[in-house]
C-alpha cells in the first residue's frame, strides 16, 4: 500500500444525528434461483426494501463483489448513464424483465469527490455495466423500481482496511437516507460448491451432507462479530480480522465475496455508532456450501417514516 489514505472521521454531529439515518447491510446476493425459491432470504429482502421505501431512501450506494480494479489505491465509480445488464438466467424472465439499471450519475460524482478527498485514487467508470452480484438483491428489495444506485469497485488486493475506509469515506450519506449496501457472500468458496441438483432439479437447497464443519465454523464466526459487536470500531476490528481466521480460506476461496462486508463495516464503523444494533435477519444454505447469510446493522428510526 502506498501510505496515501487518511480515514474520513465524522465527528461534530449533533447528537440526534442518527434520527434519520439509514441503516447498512450486507447481504449474502446467492444465485439468482434466490428471487424464484421461496425462502426467508427472499422474504427478508422484500421487507427490508419495503422498509427503506417507507422511510424516504434516497438512493442506494452499493459495493458488490464482481468487479475488482488494479492498483494499490485504486477505485471506480460505475457513471454509465444507461448501462446494460446481465441476464438473471436462474431465475424466470417474468421477475426481472422489466427491472432496469437506475445509475445515480449526481450521487456517483459526490461519491468519487469524498472517496478522492479521503484519499483514494477514485475515478469513474462510463463503461461499466451492471452484474448478477448488484442485480440479484436489488430486484428481490425493490422489484422492477430501481432506486438511484451507485456501484463502486472493489480493488483486486482485496486489503480489508482499505475496503473499510472506502465505507468509512462515503458513511455520512448515510444521514441523508442513502442505504449502503455491501453484497457478497457469508460463506462463498465456488471450489467447494454443488451443483448437480441445481442443474438436474433446480433445486439449490438440496444436500444429502451438511456443510463442512470448517464452514460452519466460520459462518458462526461472521455472526458473532457482526450480532455481538454491533456497530463502531470494534466491527471494523472484527471483520477485517476475520480474514485471518483459520477457516476463512476454507469458507471463502476468494476474497471478493467478503471485502464488500469490510465496506459495510467503515460505513458504520466509527465511535458514535456503537449501540447500533446488528442483526441476522435471514439465512438459507445454497449448494450445499454456500451460506446466504443477511445482516442489518443499525434500523430505520420510527420518526422518520412517511406518512401515508
Amino acid at each position: 500500500m502506498t501510505g496515501k489514505l487518511r480515514c474520513h472521521q465524522t465527528t461534530n454531529l449533533p447528537a440526534d444525528h442518527c434520527r434519520n439515518t439509514a441503516p447498512v447491510y450486507f447481504l449474502s446476493h446467492g444465485t439468482a434461483f434466490l428471487l424464484q425459491n421461496d425462502s426467508r432470504v427472499r422474504d427478508y429482502w422484500r421487507k427490508i426494501g419495503q422498509e427503506a421505501l417507507a422511510h424516504g431512501c434516497k438512493g442506494v450506494i452499493m459495493m458488490a463483489a464482481h468487479w475488482n480494479v488494479n492498483g494499490d489505491n485504486q477505485i471506480k465509480v460505475a457513471m454509465k448513464p444507461e448501462p446494460g445488464m446481465m441476464p438473471l438466467t436462474n431465475a424466470h424472465p417474468d421477475i426481472w424483465k422489466n427491472f432496469k439499471p437506475n445509475t445515480d450519475i449526481k450521487t456517483g460524482q459526490r461519491v468519487i469527490n469524498l472517496l478522492n478527498d479521503a484519499g483514494f485514487e477514485a475515478e469513474g467508470d462510463e463503461q461499466f455495466d451492471w452484474m448478477i452480484d448488484s442485480e440479484i438483491a436489488l430486484v428481490g428489495m425493490f422489484g422492477d423500481k430501481c432506486p438511484p444506485t451507485v456501484i463502486i469497485s472493489q480493488n483486486s488486493y482485496w486489503d480489508p482496511w482499505f475496503h473499510a475506509r472506502v465505507g468509512t469515506a462515503i458513511r455520512s450519506l448515510r444521514q441523508e437516507g442513502y442505504l449502503i449496501i455491501g453484497s457478497g457472500g457469508g460463506t462463498h468458496n465456488l471450489y467447494r460448491t454443488e451443483w448437480h441438483y441445481a442443474l438436474k432439479y433446480r433445486d439449490v437447497f438440496a444436500m444429502e451432507s451438511p456443510p463442512d464443519p470448517t464452514n460452519l465454523e466460520f459462518r458462526q464466526a461472521l455472526q458473532d462479530v457482526i450480532c455481538k459487536t454491533g456497530g463502531g470500531p470494534e466491527l471494523k476490528r472484527g471483520l477485517c480480522r476475520l480474514m485471518k481466521h483459520p477457516y476463512f480460506r476454507d469458507a471463502h476461496g476468494t476474497d471478493e465475496h467478503y471485502v464488500s462486508a469490510c465496506f459495510v463495516a467503515g460505513a458504520i464503523g466509527e465511535v458514535e455508532d456503537r449501540g447500533a444494533k446488528g442483526v441476522l435477519g435471514a439465512e438459507v444454505w445454497e449448494l450445499r456450501s454456500q451460506c446466504e447469510s443477511q445482516f442489518s446493522i443499525g434500523s430505520w428510526e420510527e420518526a422518520s417514516a412517511i406518512k401515508v
